[in-house]
């Protein structure tokens, strides 16, 4: 499958550690970045005033997050001297500016439409990482910029994974090979089907025998081709719900369209879950792994996955140590901690997401409440070197599980 290139949304990428000065706000609402050659590999040496720009801070919790559409400035205040050059890249403060602090990330990036995409976040967090993964950035963070052009081996085929990625930044990804998934979806004209439904296709259409051969590479290949599909309908019930209208000409419902906006968000989230849901338990079955799915456990909790059955879980004589719980949650954010509470008996908990480049400060959590991580094999190396020893791989897990249970 053709995916594309980070290129196609991107020249290039700089990034530096904020310092106490350029994030102090208590003087003036206007700021600027003194320039430097690597902003002039970035933005070039002619001045560009009011460069449309997407400000975005993204917080430890990546569900605390905030954007907001404004400008930047580059330009030589001394372009009329002879012989100096004073490069400074400018900005009006905003509500997105007003959350930085020193030691922040800021990540400028180029776009290819010439607009800008400015990112704060703090540098030990899960955004950053993210960030650094997707860009391939290799060098330290400093108080002065460091640029990466994205081209090369830098500029990465969009997989299933980075995807995800670019649309947490609020860039809608091309959908590759459109017409050939508008031909698998052409029987369910504007009506979403439902979600067995989509995934038994999604599967179908890339080929159900991987699952055994490569447990891994399923999930992902699954999810990614249901994920496309699912937007190729989307799209079309989008474009027609538009074409209808909100409100009448002169009483436009803004209500009724941020209402609109907000459930096509939500059903994406819901889908995205019960998709990973629903390929995880193909794998276990292709694998002949005994479990049950969404078994009640103690107070009233369902744990996604319990191995090897509910009659055992519940059975006081069936020894602890042989049961298994999976926790599946394509998205983690802070939400991982949902899982500690569910089936008391089993003292490890193991949870299957596709969040790559989760923070080492997470990481280091989640091993202290004993929750263990698993992630397709290709997701690992987003990771730091030091986590990805302790990273299981779905077919880790597979085999733990039949090691418990012969």
């Amino acid at each position: 499958m053709k995916r594309g290139y980070l290129s196609q949304y991107f020249s290039g990428v700089a990034l530096k550690r904020l310092s106490p000065v350029e994030a102090d706000f208590q003087a003036s609402n206007q700021h600027e970045f003194n320039g430097s050659a690597e902003i002039e590999s970035l933005l070039g040496d002619a001045d560009r005033k009011n460069i449309p720009t997407r400000f975005m801070w993204v917080g430890q919790d990546q569900d605390q997050s905030e954007a907001e559409s404004g400008f930047l400035s580059w330009y030589d205040a001394r372009r009329a001297h002879p012989k100096r050059s004073e490069y400074r890249l400018y900005y009006e403060g905003n509500a997105v500016t007003r959350k930085m602090v020193a030691g922040d990330a800021f990540f400028l990036a180029a776009r290819q439409d010439s607009t800008a995409l400015a990112i704060f976040t703090p540098a030990d967090s899960t955004a950053y990482n993210q960030l650094i993964w997707l860009f391939g950035i290799d060098s330290e963070l400093q108080e002065s910029f460091d640029f990466t052009p994205i081209e090369g081996n830098r500029d990465a085929e969009l997989g299933f994974v980075s995807r995800s990625v670019l649309e947490a930044l609020e860039i809608e990804p091309d959908e590759p090979e459109a017409g050939h998934l508008d031909s698998l979806v052409e029987p369910f004209g504007v009506k979403m089907p439902k979600a067995a439904v989509l995934s038994e296709l999604a599967r179908t259409s890339v080929g159900t025998e991987i699952a055994i051969q490569d447990p891994d590479k399923a999930i992902i290949d699954w999810m990614e081709r249901e994920t496309l599909l699912f937007r190729r309908i989307e799209r079309k019930q989008v474009a027609k719900r538009i074409a209808e209208g909100f409100g009448q000409q002169g009483a436009e419902d803004v209500d009724g369209f941020i209402k609109f906006s907000l459930s096509v968000q939500n059903r994406r989230k819901a889908r995205a879950g019960l998709a990973l849901e629903s390929h995880i338990e193909v794998v276990l079955e292709a694998n002949n792994v005994g479990f049950v799915r969404g078994a009640i456990s103690e107070n009233n909790n369902r744990p996604d996955f319990l191995f090897p059955s509910a009659e055992a879980y519940h059975d006081p004589e069936f020894p602890s140590a042989r049961l298994l719980m999976l926790g599946a949650k394509s998205t983690l954010k802070d939400r991982w901690r949902q899982v500690l509470s569910e089936a008391q008996r089993i003292e490890e908990k193991h949870l299957l997401t596709l969040e790559p480049a989760i923070s080492e400060k997470q990481t280091a959590e989640m091993k202290a409440k004993k929750l263990q991580l698993v992630l397709p094999r290709s997701i690992h190396t987003s990771y730091h070197t030091n986590q990805q020893s302790w990273l299981m791989s779905v077919r880790d897990f597979i085999e733990l599980v039949k090691s418990r249970n012969p």
